[in-house]
């Protein structure tokens, strides 16, 4: 059995969302203000302490920035800037500030996509088998975090996986059962012999350093998705490890893995 390290955190975020009817039953993919992705992306920090505290120290310093004097983002009433990054929300001086300090940490970025229409042609196929299924959005969710976190729960000790608050409803025991199913399946399948403790929590972005690194980053994968525009992610490459497209199942049944050596670009990503 290999040494194990300590305690590993992983956070989790998400851009666009997993909707793809209207109450009514009636398909909103594809129309105005409807994304056309739905993609989870996870930060993995070796020193989410020291990260959460740089992060912290450059907001602190560009507040008190003459320079930024009387931007309404830094107004504490309007909960934006003021209170944490949020790339939609941050001016593109403050988004630069922010990318140069995180190419400068020790973290690696992992994504999971999914076109919305290609998962509705899947909703579907699925109907047409079964009458009686229907469709919810956190079934997308659920899945992306399976995909997202396989082989990754089992080389430390211990995990902590933090997930960015998403409305109003409570979902740490759904989630952290899926986490433990997810971990489960790749130590049986493998044989390992030990299984390292899960801690699973859902917090505010604000308060947290490590999910505003992650809301960057899939800040960046959403504008290339959705707007083709490569520079954000570009600036942020390099903290790039792997991008899962799902839903390019042509070239695979797994879909199509981005990392390092492959690298996600306008060229040969497949626009659906």
């Amino acid at each position: 059995m290999q040494n194990q390290v300590p305690i590993r955190h992983y956070y989790l975020d998400e851009a666009g969302d997993g909707t793809l009817f209207d109450h009514h039953g009636r398909i909103l993919v594809g129309s105005e203000g409807c994304s056309n992705y739905f993609m989870l992306g996870m930060i993995s920090v070796a020193d989410p302490v020291g990260l959460s505290n740089r992060l912290e120290t450059l907001r602190q310093s560009l507040i008190t920035d003459p320079y930024f004097e009387g931007v309404p983002s830094f107004d504490l009433a309007q909960r934006k800037t003021a209170i944490g990054f949020h790339a939609k929300d941050d001016l593109p001086e403050v988004r630069w500030a922010v990318m140069q300090l995180l190419r400068r940490e020790d973290l690696g970025f992992f994504a999971v996509v999914s076109s919305k229409k290609s998962v509705l042609k899947m909703v579907h196929e699925q109907n047409s088998a079964d009458p009686t299924y229907r469709y919810h959005p956190n079934q997308m969710y659920d899945y992306q975090v399976q995909r997202l976190l396989r082989g990754r729960l089992h080389r430390h000790s211990s995990y902590h996986i933090h997930f960015a608050g998403r409305g109003k409803a409570d979902r740490t025991a759904a989630l952290k059962a899926a986490v433990i199913l997810c971990q489960s399946r790749y130590i049986e399948e493998r044989g390992i012999a030990s299984t390292p403790a899960l801690k699973v929590s859902i917090e505010s972005s604000r308060d947290v350093g490590g999910l505003q690194a992650a809301d960057y980053f899939l800040w960046t994968l959403q504008r290339f998705y959705e707007r083709g525009e490569d520079r954000y992610m570009k600036a942020l490459w390099p903290r790039y490890r792997m991008v899962i497209d799902t839903t390019d199942n042509d070239r695979s049944l797994a879909g199509r893995h981005y990392t390092q050596k492959r690298p996600l670009t306008l060229a040969v990503v497949r626009k659906y």
